[in-house]
């Protein structure tokens, strides 16, 4: 069975290829939705996951997570994560969830048989790290499911657009700018449609923000009102307080006048005539006022992605563009589309008509081999090099891979990029990092520090355990012949290999984030 599962931050959906349709799959609970949360036992560190952890926010005991999908952001296959006083690897928590996905799929409408195989394609943050994209590649094959893509989510939206609006598509007008606002990233890609081609061109995005961060700009609006600190209130009230925060606000149409939050989670009141405190009654113009900041946030992004030239140095006008795409559970917080439409108009601005669903649903049409299309994508970070010159006195940066540099499909070899040089000193400190952009040669921007590799050139240093306390210095003579390969994979994670040429010493390593 060929599914398109989208883990976002808030909720996972699944789209299902079925003979040229792309319906989203039913849950047995909590309908075409599965909530993206764990829940931990303090004492005997049962996990549970998806909608079996939401009454457990209110039992004795249990810690509940939401939105744990953001404790990715700058982590690797080793990282841990500290819940209810216990250490887990991420990466275990993640495969849990998704055996629970595989789980709930096969007791939901999607008709799995017993033991047929699902093959998925996934999606991740277009800003994602490398260490990102692995991670959740490898958590689901962990949990069985056999991945035949890994793509950005606002390229994945991109099929689905490309499958309803074709028609407004035209030789003078074949750009479509994505906006994806999930429930913890915002997205901005710029995407080229050709016949039944899409090629990512640009993509710019905020790690950090999202649907959790208007319920906690809601919240705060609540608890000033209610003149309560916020540091008074325990994990499990936080947890509750902000859940009803999401819940109203996804109830919010553009014909509601007020937001009224059930404050149940803050425990009786009174004293003797204790009784639970009264709803809680906000304008909706005060919560709008409140997200508003978060919004603008985003139209600068959309901004940004549409003047940063792409590979090939071609930019795009705000009069050229198909239309601007919006998707992801957080636009359709009315506030969201009503700014848009104020910037943009309202000719311009196009709303997917399931938000929540467009991501899945575009990686499913992007499995299906029947509707003929295919995706160009291309790297949204740069990744660069600090490296020891001057024997040890200072250090350069070298761009290896410039963002925007296109990504090969999948299926096809990797890109590989293969620098030779004299080596200059006796040990090579290879320092890896990504980046948003460069400026004047430096790396500048949501720097992410990757792993540091120690190599030596000196035939001496070989089989030596403690290199990194080992001075660098030039060597006497000419210095060996050494070529430095790196390659990026279609789900772009990265490889890098060192050999020395004269005598084929070499070291070859999948790099990911420091501390990963």
């Amino acid at each position: 069975m060929l599914l398109g599962i989208d883990f976002g931050t808030t909720h996972t959906v699944v789209a299902q290829v079925d003979r040229g349709n792309y319906p989203v799959v039913s849950f047995e609970h909590g309908g075409d939705v599965l909530p993206s949360l764990l829940a931990v036992h303090a004492q005997s560190g049962e996990l549970r996951y998806g909608a079996q952890a939401v009454p457990l926010a209110r039992e004795p005991g249990w810690t509940v997570v939401r939105s744990f999908k953001r404790l990715l952001e700058g982590a690797g296959p080793r990282s841990e994560v500290r819940i209810a006083g216990r250490g887990f690897l991420l990466l275990d928590l993640l495969e849990g969830f998704f055996r629970h996905l595989g789980q709930e799929l096969r007791r939901g409408n999607a008709g799995l048989r017993e033991g047929e195989e699902i093959s998925a394609a996934v999606a991740v943050p277009a800003n994602a790290s490398s260490a990102q994209r692995f991670l959740t590649a490898d958590a689901f094959s962990r949990a069985g499911f056999a991945v035949q893509a890994v793509l950005n989510e606002p390229s994945a939206a991109g099929f689905e657009y490309a499958h309803r609006f074709r028609g407004t598509v035209t030789s003078r007008r074949e750009h479509v700018l994505v906006y994806d606002l999930g429930g913890g990233t915002f997205d901005a890609s710029l995407l080229k449609l050709d016949g039944r081609s899409n090629e990512a061109v640009t993509s710019s995005g905020i790690a950090r923000l999202g649907g959790d961060d208007f319920d906690e700009a809601i919240l705060a609006l609540a608890l000033r009102r209610l003149g309560v600190d916020r540091a008074a209130l325990s994990p499990q009230q936080l947890f509750l307080l902000l859940e009803e925060c999401r819940a109203q606000k996804e109830g919010v149409n553009p014909n509601t006048r007020k937001l009224v939050l059930d404050l149940h989670a803050l425990g009786p009141t009174g004293g003797q005539s204790a009784s639970s405190p009264p709803p809680l009654v906000l304008p909706v113009d005060e919560v709008y006022a409140a997200c508003a900041p978060l919004v603008a946030r985003t139209v600068a992004v959309m901004e940004e992605a549409l003047r940063e030239p792409g590979q090939g140095g071609e930019r795009v006008d705000w009069g050229d563009l198909a239309g601007i795409y919006v998707v992801g559970g957080a636009s359709s917080f009315p506030p969201v589309y009503r700014q848009l439409r104020e910037r943009f108009g309202p000719h311009r601005v196009r709303r997917s008509p399931h938000p929540f669903g467009s991501c899945a649903i575009g990686l499913a049409i992007h499995l299906d081999a029947g509707a003929g299309y295919s995706l160009f994508e291309r790297l949204t970070r740069n990744f660069g090099v600090f490296r020891e010159e001057r024997a040890g006195e200072s250090v350069a940066f070298d761009v290896l891979i410039p963002k925007n540099t296109p990504l090969p499909k999948a299926g096809e070899p990797p890109l590989t990029i293969t620098r030779r040089y004299r080596a200059a000193h006796n040990l090579g400190h290879f320092r890896f990092v990504e980046c948003a952009r460069i400026d004047g040669g430096r790396p500048e921007g949501n720097l992410a520090l990757w792993d540091e590799l120690l190599f030596p050139f000196d035939p001496a240093l070989r089989g030596r355990r403690e290199l990194g306390q080992v001075p660098v210095s030039r060597l006497s003579g000419e210095g060996p012949e050494v070529e430095e390969s790196y390659e990026v994979a279609a789900n772009g994670v990265l490889q890098v290999s060192l050999r020395v040429l004269d005598d084929g010493y070499s070291q070859a390593a999948r790099i990911s984030r420091r501390g990963a």
